[in-house]
């Protein structure tokens, strides 16, 4: 029997906080990166602090492009960054101690006090869970996005790649950024998210694809796949095709897929008739009362219940507020609240003893 699962999905919040409300009770909490602003060693404190006041069981946390510090590798690279960048404003020791010593945000959020309020740090790979809740859960983790800013974290040149490694049957990918054309738009009216990373959540077509990075393109969609060929075959073999292929255009059915919300659809807009402007308000209002945007995708009453391996709702829960919500007056946007249908434990361990190796 499937079992209904609630996921409180966030991201961007750059050292910044939301008021923890009640409704904001979920069975998961997901930050999907960008957890400090500069990187600086006191902003994990308060978001740390944040995951601790939401309540839920679990809150999963994966790194983000300012959150430099968290990668350890590029500890050095990233600190001469540092400071080059703030040579004129700050002191060197200063931007030594902003910055912290290497791995002490790691320790802060793999604590046993980290721990004992439900936070997981996860690194780049896949990871199963069992919840309170009775459900089985299989997530795919990746903090890297394409180069946008030199000195940044977790970034690869657009041209190299990334391989996204996602295992068969994930079903929540919780990644920094966007794939290229599902809500991913910018201010310039250009498509910001990695063609690899739509290729392989074609190939996997997760319940939830989760991320934020691109702030303006903040909202939620459920994609509908275009189903396998006459000869067995599924359009979306991205490893045997190339990213130029792999697109929403011959991988998406658009005509089925819907956009459940997206934040033009709050801002307002000079050819708005004074109804849709009172209606944008009032959307809104709504929001900012309750302090989360909501979809439900189960099959117990639900329009849409999610199946799997024909759709994935894709979420962008940018927190931090783009130029344009801004001017609508829009500067913090909402966590998104989500409910589908996951296997319970039981019916993950008897799919493991039919098939262990999948």
């Amino acid at each position: 029997m499937p079992i209904k699962t609630r996921f409180l999905i966030t991201s961007d919040t750059h050292s910044a906080v939301f008021d923890v409300k009640e409704g904001h009770k979920a069975d998961v909490v997901i930050h999907c990166g960008d957890l400090s602003q500069y990187s600086h060693i006191d902003h994990y404190p308060t978001t740390i602090d944040l995951l601790r006041r939401l309540d839920a069981p679990l809150k999963l946390v994966i790194a983000g492009n300012h959150d430099q510090a968290l990668q350890e590798d590029r500890y050095d690279d990233h600190l001469r960054t540092k400071l080059d960048w703030y040579r004129n404003t700050l002191p060197q020791e200063q931007i030594i101690r902003n910055f912290g010593p290497r791995g002490e945000p790691r320790r802060l959020l793999t604590s046993p006090e980290a721990k004992a309020s439900g936070i997981v740090f996860l690194d780049e790979g896949n990871h199963s869970f069992h919840l309170q809740n009775g459900a089985s859960m299989r997530v795919y983790a990746c903090p890297w996005t394409p180069e946008a800013q030199p000195g940044r974290a977790f970034q690869y040149k657009e041209h190299e790649g990334h391989d996204f490694a996602i295992a068969d049957n994930v079903q929540i990918a919780i990644t920094h950024g966007p794939p290229r054309g599902i809500l991913d738009w910018t201010s310039r009216n250009t498509l910001a998210g990695c063609p690899q990373l739509f290729g392989a959540m074609a190939q996997a077509r997760p319940l939830i694809h989760c991320f934020g990075h691109i702030h303006g393109a903040w909202g939620a969609q459920v994609a509908v796949w275009k189903q396998p060929d006459d000869d067995g075959h599924r359009h979306n073999d991205n490893r045997r095709r190339s990213p130029r292929n792999v697109t929403v255009a011959n991988h998406v059915d658009v005509d089925a897929s819907f956009f459940v919300e997206k934040l033009p659809n709050l801002t307002r807009n000079w050819s708005d008739p004074p109804a849709a402007q009172q209606a944008k308000a009032e959307k809104k209002a709504e929001y900012d009362r309750q302090g989360f945007a909501h979809t439900s995708h189960c099959s117990d009453g639900d329009d849409v219940p999610l199946v799997p391996g024909q759709h994935t709702l894709f979420v962008n829960a940018s927190h931090e507020g783009s130029t344009v919500g801004q001017a609508a007056g829009i500067l913090e946007q909402w966590p998104w609240l989500v409910d589908i249908e996951l296997p319970s434990v039981e019916e993950e361990l008897a799919r493991r003893r039919v098939n262990p190796y999948r």
